[in-house]
């Protein structure tokens, strides 16, 4: 009686067993892949043109180090999308603290007349993947006088191109308004080259 019990437990597990690898490891793939077609992009990523060419991608944070560019948030991995990841260190862990404060006194650098206080702390700190695309609009505002400078441009000229590309709320209350870097950068370039 053991034994036929026992037997009829191990088919009933082995069926099943082959009833979720036919849904998880097929069924869902498949309908997840129908699904993304329907997505920006068609499921191969949403790319920003410039030019006539790909320039990148708009969900995947790129590194901008010149002064006439919008910087993104750090990055923990250097912005290499095959190993997306943060830094893990603890916010009183001494090598942490010494990598943001080398990160203020180089913003601080390149953006004179911004005082300490006044540069947002994603400006400073590395994203969760270490490749997030946006800024808080407050992090682009702080950089509009630098980016103005360096490209010759009336700084009200720029501050209405950041205000063009915020993303505000859905709704005006989900999520956060933000503003996508590598867009704003290369609307950027295109009013630099209409000069």
């Amino acid at each position: 009686m053991i034994k036929i019990v026992t037997m009829k437990n191990f088919l009933i597990s082995i069926k099943l067993t082959l009833v979720l690898i036919v849904l998880c490891a097929f069924l869902f793939p498949i309908l997840i892949a129908m699904i993304s077609k329907l997505a920006p992009g068609g499921g191969k990523g949403e790319t920003v043109m410039a030019h006539g060419r790909v320039v990148g991608y708009a969900r995947i944070g790129q590194k901008f180090t010149e002064d006439k560019f919008f910087w993104g948030r750090p990055s923990a991995v250097d912005y290499n999308a095959s190993g997306s990841a943060g830094s893990n260190k603890g916010p009183t862990n001494p090598d942490y603290l010494k990598t943001v404060q080398g990160r203020i006194d180089s913003f601080l650098v390149h953006n004179p007349g911004i005082k300490k206080e006044e540069i947002p702390s994603e400006m400073v700190t590395a994203s969760g993947s270490g490749l997030d695309p946006d800024i808080s609009p407050a992090s682009a505002y702080v950089q509009v006088k630098r980016v103005a400078t360096v490209r010759g441009i009336p700084a009200d000229k720029v501050k209405q191109l950041v205000e063009a590309h915020i993303d505000r709320a859905l709704f005006g209350m989900l999520g956060p308004s933000k503003v996508n870097v590598l867009r704003l950068n290369v609307a950027l370039d295109e009013i630099g080259s209409k000069k």
